[in-house]
């Protein structure tokens, strides 16, 4: 079983990672939140590249986007899912645009961590608005 960091980090990965490029915006906002959101206090950064690498070659196993989103339920205490969701929108959000391989594993991500659809879509929202520019 993961810790709650890499749980959060694995969520950010594989969203990222989705569409096949992960963009320089999404890798910064990832190394961001990571430095500076409260629930990564205790966490290492320099130990961020490697648990992306972790949740790459997890994904390349068989059955590999199964067990990478069971091991983020397991790993999260049930009041981090909804931070978990937020992180992932606002990787999604970072670069200014969505694809549908981002969108279709926002998707699998929401109902892997059994989050209520409206309350997703309440923190998408809040993602988009941050990320709005003129």
């Amino acid at each position: 079983m993961i810790d709650h960091h890499r749980a959060l980090i694995y969520t950010m990965v594989l969203v990222s990672a989705s569409d096949g490029d992960m963009t320089d915006a999404e890798l910064k906002t990832i190394a961001d939140t990571v430095r500076l959101l409260p629930a990564f206090r205790g966490f290492e950064l320099r130990e961020l590249t490697t648990v992306a690498r972790e949740c790459t070659a997890l994904v390349n196993d068989e059955d590999g986007l199964d067990q990478a989103l069971h091991a983020i339920k397991a790993g999260l205490p049930a009041k981090m899912r909804e931070t978990a969701y937020a992180l992932a929108c606002e990787v999604v959000a970072a670069d200014g645009k969505a694809s549908q391989e981002e969108l279709r594993m926002l998707e699998l991500i929401r109902h892997g961590l059994d989050l209520d659809r409206l309350n997703a879509a309440a923190i998408e929202r809040g993602a988009r608005a941050r990320h709005m520019v003129p």
